[in-house]
């Protein structure tokens, strides 16, 4: 049985200058779902000897983290 390996949560300050646009904090946002943006961003690949591989999409990881940063700037706290 596959077990989650748990890390630990990103602390509310770094959440708060991040949506300040605070770029360390942005980045460790982004670093914190990078493997989920990994897992969702397999494509299957042929090689030249028939074989296939699932390798990372850059375009589409790139899209993905794009719409994450504009997600956080964009993301309001009510209090």
């Amino acid at each position: 049985m596959k077990t989650k390996k748990y890390r630990e949560q990103i602390e509310f300050e770094v959440i708060q200058a991040a949506i300040r646009g605070d770029v360390d904090s942005i980045n460790k946002i982004v670093a914190y779902f990078q493997p989920y943006i990994n897992a969702r961003c397999k494509r299957k690949f042929k090689d030249e000897f028939g074989y296939e591989q699932y390798v990372t999409d850059e375009y589409m990881k790139r899209r993905l983290e794009t719409k994450l940063i504009t997600k956080i700037l964009d993301f309001k706290i009510q209090v």
